[in-house]
């Protein structure tokens, strides 16, 4: 864990429409590599995310981030009625950048999720699978200190995942701090190199990704894993 963790958590509690989403959630992220967030439905994983942007307030407790541009990539894409060059150039607009700058990123942007070639398209026509390429490619574009990741691949065939998990792994590489909320726990485990395991609210167990996911010591967390029939027999086969 770094000594300045890009976020921090302490005694965050919410409740929405009367029912409590997180219990007094104490959280720290480190300011580089790959962190995942897991745990059953309900388990306030996508609030969390939230909280930390800056769309939700907590009802109790701090939210301390470190410095730095962040992203957030949604589970559903959200993308303005323009071309594809434009909604990744959309994101850009607040570094004031030089126009050929901004003009170059947004090529290597679309090139590395391959939509090149569509990149004066209309963001309406793409597919759902393009559709959140096309947002990682924006948040790629921005060069975010911090990525907030929420089920970014759930809609997307095996090729694009492929594709996505690159990309994450390779803004991971190059200084990125990524908070990634999956329910495929494959994929936690290939990208993954800590992970936190919510239950009811609260970080119930963390620590290197193999060892929470094979070796969990709480029984939160074994009972959500054991509780995942796909990912038990993945376990069984490695």
């Amino acid at each position: 864990m770094s000594a300045e963790p890009v976020i921090h958590l302490d005694g965050v509690s919410l409740t929405l429409g009367g029912r409590p989403i997180l219990d007094r959630l104490s959280l720290e992220v480190a300011a580089r590599g790959i962190t995942a967030l897991i745990g059953p439905n309900g388990a306030g994983k996508s609030v969390t995310l939230r909280v930390i942007d800056g769309l939700l307030r907590p009802d109790t407790g701090s939210v301390r981030l470190a410095p730095g541009r962040r992203a957030f990539v949604f589970q559903r894409p959200a993308l303005v009625r323009a071309s594809a060059a434009a909604n990744v150039a959309l994101g850009l607009i607040p570094l004031d950048l030089a126009r050929r700058e901004r003009a170059e990123r947004t090529e290597a942007a679309l090139a590395r999720v391959g939509l090149s070639e569509r990149a004066s398209d209309a963001a309406t026509r793409f597919s759902g699978g393009e559709q959140q390429r096309l947002v990682l490619a924006r948040a790629w574009a921005m060069q975010p200190d911090l990525l907030l990741l929420d089920e970014p691949t759930a809609s997307l065939d095996p090729a694009a995942t492929e594709t996505i998990e690159s990309l994450i792994v390779e803004m991971a590489g190059a200084g990125t701090a990524v908070l990634l909320v999956s329910h495929n726990l494959g994929q936690v485990a290939r990208l993954a190199d800590e992970t936190v395991v919510l239950s009811a609210g609260r970080a119930v167990e963390r620590g290197p990704t193999r060892s929470v996911l094979f070796s969990p010591r709480t029984a939160e967390a074994r009972a959500y894993l054991t509780g995942e029939l796909p990912w038990t027999s993945f376990a069984a086969a490695s």
